[in-house]
């Protein structure tokens, strides 16, 4: 992973700019302008009879800060060794830079990888580790010495070049190992679940600092992570995926917002998810009755028939608790009981029951402008209610064998 990206041609004559970050640009020449950094066109990997990975197609922009993101064994890694050139694939073409790179083996593609080991070498020092591949390319020692030098002060550890491994915390030492990467001016850089082995606190700076490093040195970063959160604090796009298949790709807000299944629905965010049937359409609505006997309104939709099993998915945070709530055509509103309230620093988050023994969380943000206090207490009875807009509905047969996490809950 930290060998020259393209041992075997030598950057001893490699000019060496004194530009800065102009010098972590990608070395290697285009003859043409190629819009996506990475083109996947339907890889399939089996294992006898189990398919890793079943017809993935991808394209990935240059520059662009793109996560892959899915459960365990979804394929996500998988992926992103087949980019790497670890794992040949059983069909399909992998594309960087607009060149077929099946046949090409890791050590001469144009990308370098960061994984969750750091793989430091410990009897090397920081400077050493990172100028590793640089000299296994056979690259002058005084651009070895300069890009080293730029590489370190991009991810802030200039003044620890003599310090080993052994001498640095967690969050260094993935500093390092990420200097190391780019200091061979890769087009892409993988990174599989990097910050996997660090804890929160540290894990939310790091996530800073790779957002700010990829904005200024401008390289494709692919990132492999079951982290939900890391995936849409970071991300430009996202590709989430599921038993081997990309089930969608869009930025953050598009998958959060209008996710195109149940399962991305309840893996992308907190969710609430009931069960009914469509037992009405009038006008802009559709009217579902719910298991528990209640009826509520979501967004009509040509694929709605009278009579289907569906699911319907609201985000806690588009509720709203209310005493005494008025209904509306707009509206939707459950009654319950505050089973439990819990106070997270900008918001309350209240578990509330219903008669029919449905549980429902709500999530209440101290900030917001237009927040109307209610302030409910243990086994109160109160309103829960959202607006019909914001109710997502799916399909029954959409759950498939691809049942997320909150089906068993339900």
């Amino acid at each position: 992973m930290y060998l020259a990206s393209r041992r075997g041609n030598s950057h001893s004559s490699d000019p060496v700019t004194d530009s800065g970050l102009g010098s972590f640009a990608p070395s290697s020449p285009r003859t043409r302008h190629v819009s996506n950094a990475i083109e996947l066109h339907g890889l399939g990997v089996r294992y006898k009879a189990l398919a890793a990975l079943d017809g993935i197609d991808l394209e990935i922009r240059q520059g662009e800060f793109f996560s892959l993101l899915g459960p365990s064994g979804c394929g996500k890694t998988t992926t992103l060794n087949i980019i790497g050139g670890f794992i040949e694939p059983d069909e399909g073409e992998v594309l960087i830079d607009g060149t077929v790179v099946n046949k090409i083996p890791p050590y001469r593609r144009p990308v370098n990888t960061v994984f969750q080991s750091y793989a430091l070498f410990p009897h090397m020092t920081v400077a050493q580790n990172v100028g590793f591949g640089l000299r296994m390319a056979g690259v002058a020692a005084a651009s070895i010495q300069q890009r080293t030098r730029e590489a370190l002060g991009l991810v802030s550890l200039v003044d620890f070049g003599a310090r080993r491994p052994d001498q640095l915390s967690g969050g260094q030492q993935q500093r390092v190992a990420l200097a190391r990467a780019l200091v061979n001016r890769p087009s892409v850089l993988l990174l599989d679940e990097p910050l996997g082995a660090l804890d929160l606190k540290l894990r939310k700076q790091m996530q800073a600092e790779l957002t700010r490093i990829q904005r200024e040195v401008g390289i494709t970063f692919i990132y492999v992570t079951h982290d939900q959160d890391e995936a849409m604090t970071m991300s430009d796009r996202i590709a989430v995926m599921n038993r081997g298949r990309v089930v969608q790709v869009g930025t953050p807000q598009e998958i959060y917002e209008s996710p195109s299944s149940l399962f991305v629905a309840d893996f992308i965010g907190a969710s609430n998810v009931l069960r009914g049937q469509i037992v009405e359409s009038r006008g802009p609505w559709s009217l579902i009755r719910l298991d528990s006997g209640e009826v509520v309104r979501v967004p009509a939709s040509p694929a709605h028939e009278h009579g289907s099993r569906v699911w319907v998915v609201v985000r806690p945070d588009h509720m709203s608790l209310a005493e005494g709530a008025t209904e509306s055509p707009d509206l939707n509103v459950l009654e319950g009981v505050v089973r439990k309230v819990s106070f997270l620093g900008t918001h309350h988050q209240y578990a509330i029951g219903t008669a029919q023994g449905a549980q429902i969380t709500v999530v209440d943000p101290l900030s917001s402008p237009d927040r109307r206090p209610v302030k409910p207490v243990m086994e109160g009875a109160v309103s829960v209610t959202w607006p019909a807009s914001a109710s997502l509905c799916f399909k029954d047969d959409e759950a498939e064998a691809l049942a997320p996490r909150s089906l068993a809950r339900t």
